[in-house]
């Protein structure tokens, strides 16, 4: 097979440095299943790795791209063929093993997940990992009572990034009338309404509020932040409500008493998608690709490889909205 283009992150006299490069496959990680990629995304996570000591990428060179969706071209597991269509989120892609930023990637195939026959390559990862986690968010969450019937009160923080944009017009796909969105500039407030909130608050409304039990405001909380916005969230909600955690974007911290979870019995639930078994995968692809399938109307945008540079600095600088997946 002749050359192809990837983004290559690569240490150089102590500096993080990244450019789209001629790979070859023998370039790629090991694994079973050869994939032509035909899409990937833009996630928070892909930012961090083309920093210096951000902790996602630790051996370079390294190809970036936390997930991807393509077609195989070459197997020697049983369990895929050649020609069939895939999509792959998580574990170690883009982070120790070479991802998706690429024309091509190698995975073990225990890492790959057959495309949902309700989607496109193209509309797996408009969902990708935010999707996913958003996916995995709300599912948590109703494990512990969430439901329509009884229309509670819902905030999501970071509601027009990644997982909080897909979390919201899932929610108001699902029915849900009392849908809040936490945003940080004035400008986001018509596009979280346009996703599907009903009402739209500011992280300074809390901040201020430091009593450890305060008014009871919120049934379920989907956080995407962490950090200080997550700890100033949790004396807002209900008796025996819920807040979901999978992000930390806001710092890793979480400044808390013990009151709001024994005085008002709130769960905290940790979101994690990058470890997933991959036995419970494929049933939450299939609800995302039926009930909760919202791609058709996701705040996103297509790019090149070449324009994920700017796409990536507009993400560290907080300007970024929606979904940005990467055509390959």
């Amino acid at each position: 097979m002749k050359t192809f283009q990837a983004l290559i992150v690569r240490e150089d006299d102590e500096q993080i440095v990244s450019a789209i490069e001629e790979t070859t496959i023998e370039n790629l990680s090991t694994g079973d299943v050869l994939i032509k990629i035909a899409y990937s995304s833009v996630n928070y996570k892909d930012m961090l790795a083309l920093q210096k000591n951000a902790g996602v990428i630790r051996d370079y060179p390294m190809i970036p791209g936390i997930d991807f969706s393509g077609t195989i071209v070459e197997s020697t597991n049983p369990n895929y063929a050649v020609g069939q269509e895939v999509l792959v989120t998580g574990f170690a892609v883009g982070m120790s093993h070479t991802g998706g930023f690429s024309e091509y990637a190698r995975v073990p195939a225990g890492w790959v997940i057959p495309l949902p026959e309700q989607l496109t390559l193209k509309d797996a990862m408009i969902f990708g990992t935010a999707g996913l986690t958003a996916a995995l968010s709300i599912n948590a969450l109703e494990k512990y009572g969430l439901s329509v019937k009884d229309q509670p009160n819902i905030l999501v923080t970071g509601a027009t990034g990644g997982v909080g944009s897909i979390a919201l017009q899932i929610f108001a796909k699902m029915g849900f009338t009392s849908i809040t969105a936490m945003v940080r500039k004035e400008n986001q407030i018509e596009v979280a309404k346009s996703l599907g909130a009903h009402q739209v608050v500011f992280p300074s409304e809390f901040a201020d509020q430091k009593r450890p039990l305060n008014k009871q405001r919120f049934h379920f909380v989907l956080d995407t932040v962490g950090g200080q916005v997550a700890s100033d969230l949790l004396p807002f909600i209900h008796y025996g409500g819920s807040i979901s955690l999978c992000g930390n974007a806001g710092g890793i911290k979480l400044a808390t008493t013990v009151l709001p979870f024994i005085l008002r019995g709130i769960n905290l639930l940790g979101i994690d998608s990058v470890n997933v078994p991959i036995e419970e995968r494929p049933a939450v692809w299939q609800k995302m690709a039926t009930d909760w399938n919202v791609t058709n109307t996701t705040l996103s945008d297509e790019i090149s490889l070449a324009d994920l540079p700017l796409t990536i600095e507009a993400l560290k600088a907080g300007q970024h909205l929606g979904r940005t997946i990467v055509k390959l």
